[in-house]
């Protein structure tokens, strides 16, 4: 009898070593970057922007004249390579807005093409003439056949902003 009771211990240690329940403890680490920003112009945060398809909805709300004070954030698509002083940027769904920049205090530089800011400032939509069609493209370094084609003027997004972020990476 004492044998089949050593046997019957000796089985039960055996299947509980193997039915051993192994808790993984997995300690997730919440990964923050920090973003850090060139500004330009006057001093502005850069919480509660809108996205830019935020705003091209916001855009296609208003009519030629209306204009809002707003903050929004997007990619920038181009810069003025004359001096930098404008810049287009990505609304998505092939819009663009033309930012210009508060009584020409600031420039930006010519090189954050594809890079992202943030903006404040008014937004509006306008009419664009023929002449200020023409000298953008110049400055945007079009041909000549390009600026000739031009020959209406056109309905545009645009914001004049006070200060601008330029997301550094």
């Amino acid at each position: 009898m004492k044998n089949i009771l050593y046997v019957f211990l000796l089985a039960l240690l055996v299947v509980s070593c193997k039915n051993e329940n192994k808790e993984e403890v997995s300690v997730e680490e919440e990964v923050t970057t920090e973003v850090t920003y060139v500004p330009f112009g006057d001093k502005i945060e850069a919480d509660n922007a809108l996205s830019a398809q935020d705003m091209a909805a916001k855009y296609g709300a208003m009519k030629v004249g209306d204009s809002i004070s707003t903050k929004m954030t997007a990619k920038v698509n181009s810069v003025c390579q004359v001096k930098g002083c404008w810049m287009r940027l990505d609304l998505g769904n092939d819009e663009e807005v033309m930012v210009k920049f508060k009584d020409y205090a600031f420039f930006m530089p010519k090189n954050i093409s594809g890079k992202d800011v943030i903006i404040d400032g008014n937004a509006y939509v306008n009419e664009i003439s023929v002449e200020d069609l023409k000298h953008y493209a110049e400055d945007a370094g079009k041909t000549e056949e390009e600026i000739a084609a031009i020959t209406e003027p056109r309905k545009t997004y645009t914001f004049m902003a006070d200060g601008v972020l330029l997301v550094e990476e």
